[in-house]
């Protein structure tokens, strides 16, 4: 492949900023955009620059020109969305939440692989530069045996009950819209946990505003992490060890300087900066793999999007949170 042509499903303000960062890649071209509407798709596409609008995922999955589709609209509809992409023979990127549940996710992942496409979730953190700096570093020991992951992840909104942020046939609450960076970031450094332990508050609607999970592991290691519509909260991350600790600045997910500090010798501050918005390096990322024939990124790998999705069943299990369907 020269340029990998992309299709755009979902008109939404993450789709804006994910449009926006490929057109700083030479070697990506955004041909098309679909949505449920016209209307919705000429707009997006008028906006930004792209050639052909579509208005329906079916026919934006059906055009020959699109090799890659980033599917970027609510999480109750990635599961519909992704198996309309895959079924028409389309390479997928995936915004996260993956899906609603692992079920659903699993079943993603057997179609993928049943067709030989190319499947990612779009857990941007772990392509971010500096981010592979730090496990780069927590591989070669900098801190020791990691006993202890800090991340939190709050905002403070005042929505209504229509918002999709409180609306359970949405996927609303806390957990799967910003609790997936704390838990990915967890899994991320010490894997998959042996126990789980969590509580949240619940908005009248039936979904979390304000959680808290604990992860442990029976070598000894411990996750704190922390998710929340209701308050406005550092944003920050640490991983921890005998050796010393990593300290990750606001907007932990996407940071561009973090420091080491040693239990003996000074602190290192280490700048590692990202382009554009950030979003940009998981496109790279997917690009290779299909010029390289892979159907799975060893860097957001199919394993670990399932992983993440089991932990927030559990938690969703353990708090009360349940969707339409489940």
């Amino acid at each position: 492949m020269s340029a990998i042509k992309w299709g755009i499903l979902a008109t939404g303000g993450i789709a804006a900023t994910f449009t926006e960062d490929l057109k700083r890649l030479p070697d990506a071209e955004v041909v098309a955009v679909g949505s449920r509407t016209a209307e919705s798709a000429r707009a997006f596409a008028d906006r930004h620059g792209i050639p052909r609008a579509h208005g329906s995922w079916a026919e934006l999955a059906a055009d020959p020109e699109v090799d890659i589709v980033y599917v970027a609209n609510t999480q109750n509809a990635h599961y519909d969305a992704v198996r309309t992409c895959l079924e028409a023979g389309k390479a997928v990127l995936c915004e996260k939440a993956f899906t609603l549940n692992r079920a659903e996710a699993a079943k993603l992942v057997d179609l993928a692989r049943e067709r030989g496409l190319f499947l990612m979730e779009a857990m941007w953190m772990r392509c971010i530069p500096a981010i592979r700096k730090i496990m780069e570093l927590v591989e070669g020991g900098a801190v020791g045996p990691v006993n202890t992951v800090h991340a939190d992840f709050g905002i403070s909104v005042e929505v209504g009950p229509g918002h999709r942020l409180r609306s359970p046939e949405l996927g609303g609450g806390s957990l799967l819209d910003l609790g997936v960076y704390p838990i990915s970031f967890a899994y991320l450094v010490l894997g998959v946990p042996d126990r789980i332990q969590s509580w949240a508050r619940l908005t009248p609607e039936g979904v979390d505003d304000n959680t808290g999970v604990l992860l442990g592991y029976d070598r000894g290691a411990v996750a704190l992490l922390s998710c929340g519509l209701a308050t406005h909260s550092p944003v920050t991350a640490s991983i921890s060890g005998p050796l010393g600790r990593i300290e990750l600045p606001h907007l932990f997910f996407r940071p561009d300087t973090f420091t080491l500090h040693r239990t003996e010798g000074e602190p290192e501050t280490f700048h590692v900066p990202y382009e554009g918005s950030g979003m940009l390096h998981e496109a790279v990322e997917a690009m290779r793999c299909l010029r390289e024939g892979l159907v799975e990124s060893p860097l957001v790998p199919w394993e670990a999007t399932l992983d993440v999705m089991g932990v927030m069943d559990e938690i969703r299990a353990q708090v009360g949170v349940r969707f339409p369907g489940e």
